[in-house]
């Protein structure tokens, strides 16, 4: 008998009918809490509100618009998914995988990401208010806009990270690496970033009255129309930092 070899594009169309059923069975398996697994699911604009998710593999998934409103998502992947304009409020993200993920808009208000891993994330103009982000990795994140106020970063890094225009007023800063990260327009009011890294970040026009920078690096930082009256800098390096326009804590403007 002779066998008819199967065309390359007709093998691809057999492959993605039969993988399209099994996509449909992996959702629905998960949404009735059989597995914990649905890596690029359409998860978008579900009621997740909180369920416990530890440990789920959501890699690629489209969770846009869901409500994970104090979900437990401890140790959950996450990596590459879309959570755009998501509800995180108070959701338990600790060491979850978060790396590549979209999070445009997303509300994570007092949420815990506790040594999550952010690198790459996109989080503009995310609501961040108390959210604890500790030994965090955010690398090279985009932060624009991002309402931080009294979050707790410490230890956390945010090395090449985009901060521009974020609110970090009297946020805890202690040890956090912002090394070559932008910072042009932030606020950091009242801030707590003793011994916080910040070589070679730009700080252009960054409002930090009032922010506590003892013992700080901020070797090389650019410094131009920064704001730092009544802050303290006892201690700080400031080597090679460049000045223009720059409030100096006692109200003089260096670099005129």
């Amino acid at each position: 008998m002779t066998v008819k070899a199967v065309p390359a594009s007709g093998l691809l169309v057999l492959a993605v009918l039969a993988g399209a059923p099994a996509l449909a069975d992996q959702r629905e398996d998960f949404l009735a809490g059989r597995t914990r697994e649905c890596r690029r699911c359409d998860l978008a604009g579900l009621n997740f509100k909180r369920r416990d998710l530890a440990g789920a593999d959501l890699t690629g998934a489209d969770l846009s618009r869901a409500n994970l409103h104090d979900a437990r998502l401890t140790g959950a992947r996450l990596s590459g998914a879309d959570l755009s304009g998501a509800n995180l409020n108070k959701a338990n993200l600790s060491r979850a995988d978060l790396s590549g993920a979209v999070l445009r808009d997303a509300m994570l208000y007092a949420a815990n990401l506790d040594a999550a891993k952010l690198a790459r994330a996109d989080l503009t103009d995310a609501l961040m208010g108390v959210t604890r982000l500790t030994h965090t990795d955010l690398t090279g994140a985009v932060l624009r806009n991002v309402d931080l106020r009294k979050a707790r970063l410490a230890e956390a890094i945010l090395v090449g990270a985009d901060l521009s225009a974020a609110a970090l007023d009297f946020a805890f800063l202690r040890g956090a690496r912002f090394d070559g990260a932008s910072l042009q327009e932030v606020r950091l009011r009242g801030a707590e970033a003793v011994e916080a890294s910040l070589a070679g970040a730009d700080l252009t026009g960054a409002n930090a009255q009032g922010a506590n920078f003892r013992g700080a690096d901020l070797s090389r930082a650019l410094l131009v129309g920064a704001n730092f009256r009544r802050a303290n800098l006892h201690e700080a390096k400031l080597e090679d930092a460049v000045f223009g326009d720059t409030t100096m804590p006692d109200g003089i403007i260096r670099g005129r």
